[in-house]
């Protein structure tokens, strides 16, 4: 038999909210309140109505409140009604951007990771600690993973396996401006369109000294 609370969920839990949460650390009235303003239709900070629904007193509300603004994981945000009166909602927003930042460590951690063990595969023995440290130096300046990959396969396919020869061709494509492989390519071939055109592995940008 379902039970009332079965029944009239009034909380849509969302796993990525709990995750983020415990990684903050936060405390049980804070998650609470937090799904509350999630799931809210009305966002108002109505203490009488987050009660209700909680069932958390009003010190524990007023005092998680300012707890989680302090934090910066909510904001008031003002409006006007249809007849134009000013009224404050509760924003999530500040909580979202955090929980963005950190999905974006863990795929940036995950990249490299991605990108560490496509060299050594591609080389076909485990990179170095100075070699490491260049891959990731390339990262932290901005290079994309497929930029990276791809100048990667250019240089093995061309039977060069130096760090020096990918940090040439990373080098040319930026002072190009080139920001993707199919730039590069349309680059390749705008240059090339009175010859044959160049497949972009074909290409020693070693010897490529153009301004």
């Amino acid at each position: 038999m379902k039970t009332n609370f079965m029944i009239e969920k009034h909380f849509s839990l969302s796993t990525h909210l709990l995750k983020e949460a415990l990684r903050l650390n936060l405390k049980l009235e804070e998650f609470i309140l937090l799904i509350y303003f999630e799931d809210a239709i009305d966002k108002s900070f109505n203490v009488e109505l987050i009660h209700q629904a909680t069932n958390l007193s009003e010190s524990q509300i007023l005092n998680t409140f300012n707890t989680l603004m302090g934090k910066k994981l909510i904001s008031l945000e003002s409006s006007k009604d249809i007849e134009g009166r000013r009224q404050e909602k509760v924003s999530l927003n500040p909580f979202y951007e955090k929980m963005e930042e950190e999905e974006m460590e863990v795929l940036k951690e995950e990249t490299k990771i991605d990108i560490y063990a496509s060299f050594e595969t591609e080389f076909g023995r485990p990179i170095s600690s100075m070699e490491y440290e260049i891959i990731g130096a390339w990262i932290e300046k901005g290079f994309k993973e497929e930029l990276i990959l791809g100048a990667l396969k250019e240089a093995v396919y061309n039977g060069v396996t130096s760090l020096r020869y990918i940090d040439k061709i990373l080098y040319e494509w930026q002072k190009k401006g080139y920001k993707t492989l199919k730039e590069v390519e349309k680059g390749l071939t705008r240059r090339e369109e009175v010859k044959d055109s160049p497949h972009l592995f074909d290409y020693n940008w070693l010897d490529d000294n153009e301004e």
